[in-house]
């Protein structure tokens, strides 16, 4: 088996490429830059820009399945390529956010649904089995709060109490990795969860008590939020963070046990992923 793994520089894909290598399994890691990739010795790389379908044939060669990031611009060409190929597995990463009643109007949701329609449907239509993978919030989120806990401040919450399932990334590509070489789990769509419902306001004392380091927060309105992030942060997408994070305001996350299921252990806790990210807190 040959598995191409897009997004290659991304923290699930590049430990779903680890753990290929570590299995036998022959992978081709690909990304819009193939030259700044540094995958396990041996491993191939190659061109994939999913938003440009002219780089898709080349990449798709000699494949058998496929971890692909949700680009739902191109994703029915990049489906069509893929079956032309004589791809017989596609893993798609989405997101949880698919699952929420206005997903079809939520800038946020509405990408990764059409993603998961494109392949569903040339699924349905026998050109190759389609897995959905769908996490819920990457404990990297957290990432974004780095610079101001290393000066000593921290972030502004409009929602200091909204509640997450935060995942660790290994889990996700661990999860990735159970439905790429286990043929019985295809055909699916999974809702991947963290092991805890924790607030933002719970998640800075993990991080506190982990690093040993202070990690304060502000309260600010939505409204003042939002005017802090225009600079780079389309109004759209803006007003649907703050949407979801006031649905989860004081409500606790429902959580699955999906990753144990797939993978044979329980999802790592919050605290085991900031162990693992210790350093991106210090100064």
């Amino acid at each position: 088996m040959t598995v191409l793994v897009t997004g290659s520089r991304g923290r699930v894909a590049s430990t779903l490429l680890g753990l290929l290598d570590a299995a036998g399994i022959k992978a081709k890691a690909a990304s819009k830059n193939p030259a700044d990739l540094s995958p396990p010795p041996g491993v191939e790389t190659v061109r994939c820009d999913l938003t440009d379908p002219a780089t898709f044939d080349t990449a798709l060669t000699g494949v058998d399945s496929v971890f692909l990031y949700a680009e739902a611009g191109h994703a029915e060409a990049f489906a069509d390529r893929a079956r032309a190929a004589g791809v017989e597995h596609v893993v798609l990463l989405s997101s949880s956010s698919v699952l929420a009643p206005d997903a079809a109007e939520n800038p946020i949701a509405a990408s990764h649904l059409a993603a998961e329609r494109a392949f569903s449907d040339a699924a349905d239509a026998g050109a190759f089995e389609a897995t959905h993978l769908q996490p819920g919030a990457f404990a990297t989120n957290a990432l974004q709060w780095a610079g101001t806990l290393r000066a000593g401040r921290g972030p502004t919450l409009p929602y200091p109490s909204a509640y997450g399932d935060p995942i660790h990334e290994r889990d996700v590509a661990e999860a990735a990795f159970a439905v790429l070489t286990e043929p019985r789990l295809r055909g699916s769509s999974y809702l991947l969860t963290g092991p805890e419902s924790l607030t933002f306001v719970e998640q800075l004392a993990i991080l506190a008590e982990v690093t040993g380091r202070p990690a304060p927060h502000t309260v600010v309105t939505p409204e003042g939020w939002k005017e802090s992030v225009a600079g780079f942060m389309p109004e759209l997408f803006a007003d649907a963070l703050l949407s979801y994070w006031a649905t989860h305001d004081g409500r606790p996350t429902p959580l699955t046990r999906t990753v144990e299921e797939l993978t044979g252990h329980p999802a790592r806790t919050f605290a085991t992923w900031v162990t693992d990210h210790a350093q991106a807190f210090r100064p």
